[in-house]
């Protein structure tokens, strides 16, 4: 199947072929003709598979036949959880309309909220946001959501995650009743279902991988190692196999700091991603990644969603999430695109729940590799780490919380939401 067989305009097309793509992914095929009909979309996909474009494209072929407003008025907006997939959903948006007249910007916290508003007030078709910045700015009374034909909830898994729920609510509370709903999500709970059952009218139901899976071409290892030596052989790792890029994912904002320095006392160039550096910061971090000049990126799982990183070859994993799902996340950021790509995984006797968790997630039994020198002590606990260290005692429950559904006829709740892994959270708006 081609681009040219899924209904798309000219224009697109061009824009299409001008980054040197000529077949869709499947969850562009499955996803774009639904979309293009008017339908609400429920869709699964894993990262690196295309679902942005899966969502953008019949966005702007929608909004280019339409009809086109003086003060052009908002009429599409994307709700995302983090600053740095906020940006990279508006990179593609601008890539692909390149050959229309439609204009789009976005908006998150972190950063001076002035040359964002004034970008508003010129006028925008699509506006791609964070929650916390969207709401703030509409308390101000600087933007209007009152003509807004669609609405995407993208990676929504990580919305729910993040505790955006009562965010989302506010928003679609001020939304019209008659629009078009697409959620994207790499992966589905069944708190990720129970949202979308009162949100979505009577969705189409598209996935491109089966829910939770990792991808193929990702060579996947878990080297059990003493706690206390993850920093030696992780350093051990990069050095000695002459490791260029490597992302490196850690529970915790401070553990992220404390790695980072090790590596640089090591001679590794290092930066580290997270919710307390500022956006200044990060962007440089993510640039020097990119081009080279950095060896290592140590991030959280929040800052590192949007990290669009072609022929990523190493990703490793300091410490094993304490949520399963992060797992099939973190390891997706290689192997993309069809390149393969490597995911190791430190892991130590005390991350014994976080393994088997992982494990029965993904379906499978991951290959354990010893190395010598290295090995942690097969009389060490393998209690989980005390609450507050990133994980939240497991019989705690905390109460369920409900998604308002003012436009719609259900008023489904949902379950509780995972614990936080550390307090990225709200500081990623």
């Amino acid at each position: 199947m081609s681009f040219n067989s899924l209904g798309l305009s000219d224009a697109l097309l061009k824009a299409i072929s001008k980054k040197g793509y000529s077949t869709p992914s499947p969850i562009q095929q499955k996803a774009i003709p639904p979309i293009l009909e008017g339908k609400d979309v429920l869709a699964s996909a894993q990262t690196g598979t295309g679902k942005t474009a899966g969502f953008t494209l019949p966005i702007l072929q929608i909004l280019s036949q339409g009809q086109q407003l003086r003060q052009r008025p908002i009429r599409a907006l994307i709700l995302t959880p983090t600053r740095e997939l906020a940006a990279q959903i508006l990179a593609n948006i601008k890539e692909y309309s390149e050959f229309l007249d439609l204009r789009s910007t976005v908006i998150f916290g972190g950063v001076n909220q002035n040359p964002q508003v004034t970008q508003l007030r010129q006028g925008v078709d699509i506006l791609v946001a964070t929650p916390g910045r969207l709401i703030d700015l509409q308390n101000q009374g600087l933007i209007s959501l009152a003509k807004v034909e669609i609405l995407v909830l993208d990676e929504a898994d990580r919305m729910l995650d993040m505790g955006f729920v009562r965010d989302i609510e506010r928003i679609i509370k001020v939304l019209p009743s008659k629009r078009q709903n697409l959620m994207f999500s790499a992966t589905f709970s069944t708190d990720i279902k129970k949202l979308a059952m009162g949100i979505l009218h009577h969705p189409v139901h598209v996935e491109a991988t089966p829910e939770n899976t990792t991808v193929d071409a990702i060579i996947q290892k878990i080297y059990p190692v003493a706690k206390e030596k993850k920093t030696e052989l992780i350093i051990k790792l990069i050095t000695e196999g002459n490791w260029k890029q490597i992302l490196v994912f850690t529970r915790t904002k401070q553990g992220a700091n404390k790695l980072t320095e090790s590596m640089i006392s090591a001679g590794i160039k290092a930066a580290a991603i997270h919710g307390n550096k500022g956006q200044g910061a990060r962007t440089k971090a993510l640039a020097g990644f990119k081009d080279g000049s950095l060896t290592a990126l140590v991030a959280t799982d929040i800052a590192a969603r949007g990290l669009d990183i072609p022929l990523l070859p190493h990703v490793v994993n300091f410490e094993l999430p304490n949520i399963p799902e992060d797992y099939v996340h973190r390891i997706g950021r290689t192997g993309r695109a069809g390149a393969s790509g490597e995911a190791i995984s430190l892991f130590s006797p005390d991350e014994t729940v976080f393994l088997r968790d992982i494990e029965k997630l993904v379906g499978l039994k991951l290959p354990k590799e010893n190395i010598k020198g290295f090995e942690p002590d097969p009389n060490a606990s393998t209690e989980p780490i005390k609450q507050g260290q990133g994980r939240q005692q497991r019989n705690s429950t905390p109460k369920k919380p409900k998604i308002d559904t003012t436009n719609r006829s259900s008023n489904n709740s949902f379950g509780p939401r995972r614990p936080s892994q550390n307090n990225d959270r709200r500081s990623n708006r």
